[in-house]
């Protein structure tokens, strides 16, 4: 997988040196964080792309952030914060008997 996005390094240095238990930062260290950032990135967002996938969905949504999550034990550190996203509705057939077919606004 090709990543385009980069993490600003500078940024995370400066992160890392908001906390006061951290003293000076190697010049490698920032650059490692953004790697492993990535990394991490894509492993969520390719999860989350083949729960979504799995329901046919085109878009990747928060419920399937959700269930990456719950079904990969790697991401078990994000079950406390997920656990706020509401759970998908059931899918339900799409009635089209309520109007014309025009879009409301």
């Amino acid at each position: 997988i090709e990543v385009k996005t980069k993490f600003p390094v500078a940024r995370i240095k400066r992160i890392m040196q908001a906390d006061e238990d951290v003293g000076k930062v190697s010049q490698v260290v920032p650059p490692a964080v953004a790697k492993a950032l990535e990394l991490f990135m894509i492993a969520l967002v390719t999860h989350s792309a083949t729960e979504a996938k799995s329901r046919s969905s085109k878009r990747v949504t928060a419920q399937h952030l959700k269930q990456a999550v719950l079904h990969d034990e790697k991401f078990d550190f994000l079950t406390d914060i997920v656990s706020k996203v509401p759970d998908a509705p059931p899918p339900t057939a799409k009635d089209d008997s309520e109007g014309d077919g025009k879009k409301k606004r």
